[in-house]
């Protein structure tokens, strides 16, 4: 019969063994993720960018914010998400770019969300345009599926964060251990 301590015991040996397994490759994982999450959000805030009325009517589209505040996210959101990418393909605070864009992608989920329980028919403007669309065009399932998608990869660079070719390691921001 086995005891309280042998049972932890092989608990925690069998995460080490996870750990020590997945060790080598961590690195090469999480640069991977981090540069195709970090292009993701260079390419929707460019596209969002170079059409800003549209972005505009995206946020709008959502009726979540005050009249007020919708200008404002509208043509705020694009260089956000610009920054994060570019963030995120550097490698530079990569933790904190990581983060910000994980409760982005929350962010956009509880708007889709939302705006799928309101019974809105919109375009979610994620990738540039939106707005107001004929409701037989709604994606919402596929970009709430998309979304949490991204969210895992943002979580798992959150977890892991240490990556081959970041400016993070240049810097000296990068305290992990090797």
């Amino acid at each position: 019969m086995l005891d309280e301590t042998t049972i932890s015991a092989e608990r925690r040996s069998g995460s080490a063994s996870l750990a020590s397994r997945f060790g080598p490759v961590q690195p090469v994982v999480t640069t991977v993720v981090r540069v195709a999450l970090g292009c993701v959000l260079v390419y929707s805030g460019y596209a969002k960018l170079i059409d800003l009325p549209a972005s505009v009517r995206a946020t709008r589209a959502y009726q979540l914010l005050p009249e007020s505040l919708v200008p404002l996210v509208g043509n705020g959101l694009p260089m956000f998400e610009l920054i994060l990418g570019v963030l995120l393909i550097a490698g530079l605070l990569t933790r904190a770019a990581a983060g910000l864009t994980l409760l982005l992608m929350l962010a956009f989920e509880v708007g889709i969300a939302s705006a799928w329980a309101r019974g809105l028919a919109i375009d979610c403007g994620c990738f540039g345009g939106g707005g107001n669309i004929d409701p037989s065009k709604t994606t919402y399932v596929i970009e709430i599926l998309r979304d949490l998608g991204f969210i895992l990869l943002a979580a798992f660079i959150v977890r892991w964060p240490r990556s081959r070719f970041s400016l993070d390691r240049a810097v000296g921001l990068d305290t992990q251990p090797r």
